[in-house]
């Protein structure tokens, strides 16, 4: 029986699309593992697979003071010095853990990832790997990299925005890589990093987001694939909360607000920001973990505060949808059918935001820093009465959800692994 790997890291955002995936190349009759940093085991235990420990948490750094203060900046390349500094740090105990992780994988699955070694230890021992990514990676004409909103020239400098970030990763990652080098008898990294070899391998690239969402590139080869987004959804047998679920039952839907592991180094002022927000609106809200500073007993009867739910549950029950931009979230309330209202932080956020107002089922992205009580009252308020705005989310939900991403990705793995393809089906 054929084995995958599937390697993932950072918040949950990033690794649940991974993980759904490895979920979905399971049920297709693949034996799986999951490897991918601690926080995730519990998930990865309810999903049924195999999970191999990368030694830390991805969740408890990005909740950390110093992490709030970089992302809050909205600076891409202080983040990035943050990442390398963290990797180097860690480099040592990655390497003694990667090579077991690993070992007896017949085909490896990830995507940026991969960077810190993993590509290094599939191309020593002869494992092919199956590149997978949540967000553009790959050099075209027709739009720049996803840290770039609009290049002047985009036919000559959107590809060049594309190697810049591949950079960005490389050097964030290759302190990590080197010592998985050194761990194996390798000598120095390659300057540029792995992706030219990446490239002359010809192994299927797949990417777990929709074209109704963002077309597939007229310039990509056949090797590329947009196979639709990659969700997971409530575990079987799952129940909201009783409380919750009168609340949703006592009024009209009210509107999501929060950040995921985005977090705010000052929670008090956020909360109040959203309490304003929604009274200015004079709309009910969900509010979700990260207020810190705020107590269920602070809050109004409009008002109901939880820790984390699944976004397949709540969504679409809400009115309208506040969060910061991920990928992950973002594909969440797409698929939902209700309006967005992204407050990007930074990374790729910018630019799910600019697709979003592209596509007519957002409202105009509102940066972190410039986040007031009146501004995102005025952004729910459009949300959640402008007709068109919730007719065209509507229309694009029904697509998304009419795609079936995950059996899509593992088609393609089939034929690369030339195996008679399972008889897959959603749960």
């Amino acid at each position: 029986m054929t084995t995958i790997t599937v390697v993932a890291s950072g918040s949950r955002g990033d690794v649940q699309p991974y993980l759904a995936l490895a979920q979905g190349l399971q049920r297709a009759g693949y034996t799986v593992r999951l490897v991918s940093s601690d926080n995730f085991a519990t998930l990865a235990a309810e999903a049924g697979l195999e999970f191999g420990s990368l030694g830390f948490s991805a969740e408890e750094r990005l909740q950390s003071d110093e992490w709030r203060k970089r992302i809050e900046g909205g600076n891409f390349l202080k983040i990035l010095r943050g990442m390398q500094s963290e990797m180097k740090g860690a480099a040592a105990d990655m390497a003694h853990r990667l090579p077991p992780l690993l070992d007896g994988s017949d085909v490896i699955v990830t995507g940026v990832a991969g960077t810190g070694g993993v590509f290094t230890l599939a191309e020593q021992g002869k494992v092919p790997v199956i590149q997978a990514y949540v967000f553009p990676f790959t050099p075209t004409t027709e739009f720049p990299a996803p840290i770039v909103t609009q290049l002047p020239l985009g036919m000559v400098l959107n590809p060049l925005s594309f190697r810049v970030l591949h950079q960005m990763f490389w050097q964030m990652s290759k302190a990590g890589d080197g010592a998985v080098r050194r761990e194996i008898g390798l000598g120095k990294p390659p300057f540029w990093g792995p992706f030219r070899a990446l490239d002359r391998s010809q192994t299927p690239v797949l990417y777990g987001y929709s074209a109704h969402v963002l077309p597939r590139p007229r310039d990509w080869s056949e090797r590329y694939t947009l196979t639709g987004y990659w969700f997971l959804d409530e575990p079987a047998g799952w129940q909201p909360p009783t409380d919750l679920v009168d609340f949703l039952n006592a009024g009209d839907p009210p509107v999501y607000i929060g950040f995921g592991s985005m977090g705010s180094r000052k929670p008090e002022e956020a909360g109040q920001i959203a309490l304003e927000a929604l009274r200015r609106s004079g709309q009910r809200g969900v509010l979700a973990s990260g207020w810190g500073g705020l107590q269920p007993a602070d809050l109004p009867a409009s008002v109901y505060l939880i820790t984390a739910l699944p976004h397949s549950w709540l969504f679409p029950r809400m009115a309208a949808v506040v969060h910061h931009g991920g990928a992950g979230t973002t594909a969440a309330g797409f698929r939902a059918g209700v309006p967005s209202i992204l407050v990007p932080f930074g990374l790729d956020q910018p630019f799910w935001g600019s697709r979003a107002v592209a596509l007519g089922v957002g409202t105009r992205p509102i940066p972190r820093k410039q986040l007031t009580g009146e501004r995102l009252g005025a952004a729910i308020t459009e949300a959640v009465t402008n007709p068109t705005l919730r007719r065209q989310a509507a229309d694009l939900g029904q697509k998304i959800r009419a795609e079936e991403g995950i059996a899509q990705a593992v088609a393609v793995i089939d034929r690369f692994t030339q195996r008679t393809p399972a008889a897959y089906s959603l749960p």
